[in-house]
């Protein structure tokens, strides 16, 4: 026993989610992401074009596994429809096993490219890039929910509209229970109690009554085999990793807390090996579940997650005749709120258009409409910051300034260059000198710039041969030490006056 006065004995930091308050958020929030979960899972299945209970089981080793390896607590990683557009063609012309294989190969490029950093790419990505990508992956939530508003009994709109009053109006009163999960119950009550003739989420497609189970899938383990499933296994690791990395920003951004986007990629890399094994579709992190964990329900740890596929399992398995019976319209409206709450409106205001500079705007639209377009926030982010590096070399390559001074004696020009020297503003740099008039020594101040490329010193190799052919003497002064090296480096070696 340690005699140490109990003030000064170490203690052990307990997980946030034992005090009792956060543990009831935690779970309930966990309820109410895996009943949101279950039409979207068996929705990504149709659209890959393979059985319910392929999307179903995904979602849940998915979130479990993610849970224990990933590094943003409180995310939502499933089955998710950029994963089923990529995958669709394979499993419909070589079935189930194919697929599978290709997402337990994409899970290890997941892997590899965790271990190669990249990760730290995400600093690259500007900020109106991650005000696009919110905005469309809120527009589309927003219009996957059509489907389930057009063309259905006049019901399903008044159920709607007392979901809506009541995830609105309940957080006023109180946020004991999450409002979700509260406009759930009711409207099956209601639905059930009067027996209205509305969608149901049984009718989205068979629930599954068996546990998954591990396995390797039943393909030729050869070369021709990888070759063909490579290409898309790289597309399952690459849009994965985007879309799972930027919800991960957003969620930090909401929470205030920072995460590692590094274990999140091989969390993720893992999480889809452990699906493709017990034969899933695989996914990544899922934007709007994760809004209805993090910002309907306030869940902020990773015991959310885990609840999350563990009700989902229980609830489609065990339950699934009571799941069966929970109307469309109550999980179309929390996804409606869902979509309100994650679009940005403070980009469109008119106030903020205004004073934000037209680049900015321009790259945030090109997100959004090539998000739209394709259906596919990879490439709508992969859009965004080409748009802003061209936009960012537009802007840069005009602003090196070259001021010059006479000498007092008349016999040497002075020229002083300000300015990030790189392939677009070197361009402007050899025209601003005046070989013809300048007198025979030359001194190039470059104190106030920097050269960052072989474009820059083949500029300054081009504006010394002009003056050489004229028989004048070119000085190149004050580089800093990483300019000095470049220069030093590739200077009279680019072949500039052959």
């Amino acid at each position: 026993m340690s005699m140490l006065p109990a003030a000064v004995r170490p203690r052990l930091s307990r997980p946030s989610w034992l005090s009792p308050k956060v543990f009831r958020t935690e779970v309930l929030a966990g309820l109410v992401v895996a009943l949101a979960l279950i039409p979207e899972a068996i929705s990504f299945s149709i659209l890959a074009g393979v059985d319910p209970r392929v999307g179903l089981f995904a979602s849940f080793t998915m979130a479990v596994t993610i849970a224990i390896c990933g590094g943003r607590p409180a995310m939502i990683s499933a089955a998710t429809g950029a994963v089923a557009l990529v995958v669709a063609p394979l499993a419909k012309k070589y079935g189930l096993d194919h697929l599978v294989a290709a997402v337990i190969l994409g899970g290890a490029i997941q892997v590899l490219l965790a271990a190669l950093g990249v990760a730290k790419l995400m600093r690259f990505i500007p900020r109106s890039v991650m005000v696009g990508f919110v905005n469309a992956l809120a527009i589309l939530i927003f219009a996957a929910q059509m489907p389930h508003l057009l063309g259905v009994p006049w019901l399903v709109y008044p159920l709607v509209a007392v979901a809506l009053a009541i995830m609105v109006g309940l957080p006023r009163l109180t946020r004991a229970v999450p409002a979700p999960l509260v406009a759930i119950v009711v409207l099956t009550l209601i639905t059930v109690a009067t027996h209205a003739a509305v969608p149901t989420v049984g009718d989205e497609g068979a629930l599954p009554d068996s546990l998954p189970t591990l396995g390797l899938p039943q393909i030729p383990w050869t070369l021709d085999t990888l070759t063909l499933i490579a290409p898309y296994a790289l597309g399952i690791a690459l849009v994965g990793l985007m879309e799972s990395l930027m919800t991960a920003k957003l969620v930090d951004d909401i929470t205030d807390t920072p995460s590692s986007k590094t274990r999140e990629s091989w969390g993720q890399g893992v999480a889809n090996i452990v699906t493709g094994l017990f034969g899933g579709m695989g996914g990544c992190a899922m934007i709007g579940q994760t809004m209805i964990n993090v910002k309907a329900s306030g869940a902020r740890t990773r015991l959310s997650t885990f609840l999350a596929g563990v009700f989902l399992l229980i609830l489609v398995v065990a339950l699934g005749d009571v799941v069966a019976v929970i109307p469309m319209a109550a999980l179309v409206a929390v996804m409606v709120i869902v979509a309100v709450s994650t679009f940005d409106w403070h980009s469109v205001a008119p106030a903020t258009l205004r004073r934000m500079p037209y680049g900015e705007t321009v790259v945030m639209l090109a997100t959004v409409a090539t998000t739209l377009a394709t259906h596919n926030l990879a490439v709508g982010v992969v859009v965004g910051v080409l748009t802003a590096m061209v936009i960012f070399a537009r802007r840069v390559a005009h602003l090196v300034e070259v001021t010059s001074v006479l000498d007092p004696d008349g016999g040497t020009r002075i020229y002083s260059v300000h300015g990030e020297l790189f392939f677009a503003s070197s361009n402007d740099l050899v025209g601003q000198f005046d070989y013809a008039g300048d007198p025979d020594t030359v001194v190039i101040d470059m104190t106030h710039a920097h050269v960052w490329d072989a474009s820059s010193v083949a500029a300054l190799d081009a504006i010394t041969t002009k003056y050489a052919t004229r028989g004048k003497t070119v000085e190149i002064i004050e580089l800093n030490k990483p300019s000095a090296r470049i220069h030093d480096t590739l200077a009279g070696q680019l072949g500039v006056g052959h």
